[in-house]
This record gives structure tokens, C-alpha cells and sequence, in this order.
């Protein structure tokens, strides 16, 4: 039987509270990863009579910290890929030759800034298929016993398409997705950092690709 002082409809009871970390502890901006997982919940329970269930809601909210406020000043990444400047290739003299130059803005990013740069086509005696820029994150996991460091795609962003133009600069361009990077982390059991690859598949079915480690931070 309802209570006939409650009235219709929805009632909304606005509230907060001052959220803060236990005393040797700290709030970490919220991540969803594959072997690291930051989330902060809101959980509501309401008891009810006892011929009603009890109500329950949760809810996920999204955690971020102070923008750093220290000046920095971003310095330019510039690469050139060749099959000389490949790791991990054996027989260098099998590759086709090709020469690909360009530059990233920085390596100390601002996760609410695109990650930009740009890159040249300078040669390829065999024509190119797709050019890619992958996102990765790199969780580290354990304790004093021991660690595992696993690297996983974030996102694949296709940059170019075809054969491109030979001289012709070709920009780069990516928003940091929210819920799946946060400020580069390291604490005593896990870290979470960042990588970017740049990715050249030609029309014979090989590729290569050029790493980047970066490090993301948090900036007005």
C-alpha cells in the first residue's frame, strides 16, 4: 500500500561529498585496461518493506586529476624508416628498398590534445598498400617475486590508403580515446604506459614498423 505522503513521480535528492584518498594512498585517474582495471563506483541501496524487494543501483563515475600546472616544452621527435634502420629484420638485403621520413610533435603528450605529427613517402621501389598509426598501452603487473609486461592495441587509425604520392607530407592526427589511456602511471605493483607504431604494409603482403614509446600527462 503506497504512502499517500510520498508523492508521484520522481524524486531527486541532490547531494556530494568530498572524495578522498585513504591516509598512505592515492586517487588514480580512472583506466580501463586488460590487466589493469581503475574504476570507482557509486553504489545506492534502498530497504523497502518487507512484502517489497529492497532496491539497489550502481553506478561508475569517472575520476580525473588536477591538470598539471609546470611549464614544459615539447621537443620534436623526428624518424626515418629504410631497411637499415630496421631491428628486427635478419636478411636487411631481402627488403625492398624505401625510404620514409617524418617527425611527431612530441613524446610527452597532453591526453586531452591530439597526438600529432606528420611523415614522408620519400621512395619505395614496391608500391604501398596502407599506412597505419596503432595505439598501444604496455600494463605491467606483480610484486617483488616477479613481473609481467604485456602490450596491447588500443586503437588502429588507417593514415593513408593506396600508393601514396612520393614527396607529398602526409599529417598525423589522433584523439587519445578516455576510458582507455590515462597520465602514464608507475607505482609499486603495476604500471601503465603508452606506445605508438607506425605501421607500412605494402601491396606484397610485408610490412614494417617503426615504435614510438610516449609518455601521456594531464595539462590545463
Amino acid at each position: 500500500m503506497r504512502n499517500e505522503d510520498t508523492p508521484n513521480g520522481v524524486t531527486e535528492i541532490p547531494f556530494e561529498f568530498p572524495l578522498k584518498p585513504k591516509p598512505g594512498q592515492s586517487l588514480y585517474e580512472t583506466y580501463h585496461g586488460v590487466f589493469v582495471n581503475i574504476q570507482y563506483n557509486l553504489k545506492a541501496d534502498m530497504k523497502r518493506s518487507m512484502l517489497n524487494k529492497d532496491l539497489s543501483k550502481t553506478l561508475e563515475f569517472l575520476v580525473e586529476n588536477k591538470p598539471d600546472t609546470e611549464k614544459r616544452t615539447d621537443v620534436r621527435v623526428d624518424f626515418n624508416i629504410s631497411p637499415d634502420t630496421l631491428d628486427n629484420v635478419r636478411q636487411k638485403d631481402r627488403v625492398s628498398p624505401f625510404k620514409i621520413s617524418g617527425s611527431l610533435n612530441t613524446a610527452t603528450c597532453s591526453i586531452v590534445k591530439p597526438f600529432l605529427g606528420q611523415f614522408v613517402v620519400e621512395s619505395s621501389t614496391i608500391d604501398i598498400k596502407s599506412i597505419e598509426l596503432q595505439l598501444l598501452r604496455v600494463e605491467t603487473c606483480g610484486c617483488a617475486e616477479g613481473y609481467a609486461k604485456d602490450a596491447t592495441e588500443i586503437q588502429n587509425i588507417q593514415i593513408a590508403d593506396g600508393d601514396v604520392c612520393r614527396g607529398q607530407a602526409i599529417p598525423v592526427h589522433m584523439i587519445f580515446p578516455r576510458l582507455f589511456t590515462c597520465p602514464t602511471l608507475a607505482t609499486k605493483n603495476f604500471k601503465i604506459e603508452f606506445e605508438v607504431n607506425i605501421v607500412v604494409v605494402f601491396q606484397d603482403g610485408h610490412l614494417v614498423t617503426e615504435n614510438f614509446p610516449i609518455k601521456l600527462i594531464r595539462d590545463a
